[in-house]
């Protein structure tokens, strides 16, 4: 077994709210001077920065994990992860049909950069990513999971956009794993209240909109990497989350 740092809820120069300098390969690139081994890049409601994020990763050694902050119809904030970048970039393109016809203002809200493995910008997005999709979050648990995406609760001890904030529970019925917290002093509170999340069952992410913010090499996970690969460790570590097995067992019953 071998200690993985990670960092699974990271937002790039595609994200408006996040620095211009968040391109994917300053984000692998401050990755690697931190330590980490593990990344996931989870723009707003978009995984077009994922392709070049993955190849910059590959320069860095680090293993990328592609993925996705969706927005529910609620304003609830759930970070999506795929086993593959093929399957993220096909849930991209169901998620644009569902997302808020409202076009971007770069003067307010940021620009919306979608950059090729060397950073050079190749195309604007012009709708408003941080604005909600149609989904109910029923609706996009299912959808994620149909589309082979594992799928969690992002920053569930935040005010804004945290699903304890705004249902004032983690409902059951949705399935969930893993549970993310962005302060990790918020956990014991959190446990008290909803004694399931286990140390097995939490993630502590940073939800970095700035190159700063990335997680420092703390908060890890124990994986059997042998023998060694790329895709092996990802491969477990999709098999800890357990969503997937958590949904079959619901189905199940």
């Amino acid at each position: 077994m071998t200690r993985y740092f990670y960092d699974l809820h990271v937002h790039s120069c595609l994200s408006p709210c996040a620095d211009n300098d968040m391109t994917p390969n300053n984000i692998a690139g401050m990755a690697a001077l931190k330590g980490l081994n593990l990344v996931a890049l989870t723009d707003h409601n978009s995984c077009k920065n994922c392709p070049a994020f993955f190849e910059a990763c590959r320069r860095q050694g680090i293993i990328p994990i592609a993925g996705m902050e969706l927005s529910t119809a609620e304003d609830i904030h759930l970070v999506c992860l795929f086993p593959t970048l093929d399957a993220a970039m096909n849930f991209d393109g169901i998620v644009e049909k569902h997302l808020m016809n409202v076009k971007n203002r770069p003067e307010i809200f940021g620009d919306q950069i979608v950059t090729d493995e060397n950073d050079e910008a190749i195309a604007i997005e012009d709708r408003l990513l941080i604005s909600v999709t149609d989904l109910w979050i029923g609706d996009a648990v299912r959808l994620v999971r149909e589309y082979g995406g594992y799928i969690r609760p992002a920053h569930i001890d935040r005010e804004s956009n945290g699903i304890v904030a705004i249902l004032g529970d983690i409902p059951s019925e949705y399935g969930f794993g893993c549970f993310e917290f962005n302060d990790p002093s918020n956990i014991e509170e959190y446990r008290k209240r909803f004694p399931y999340i286990t140390d097995d069952r939490l993630l502590v992410c940073s939800d970095a909109h700035r190159l700063w913010e990335i997680n420092e090499a703390e908060h890890f996970l124990m994986i059997d990497d042998e023998p060694y690969s790329s895709a092996l460790v990802r491969e477990r570590f999709f098999g800890y989350l357990g969503e997937l097995d958590e949904f079959k067992k619901r189905i199940k019953t």
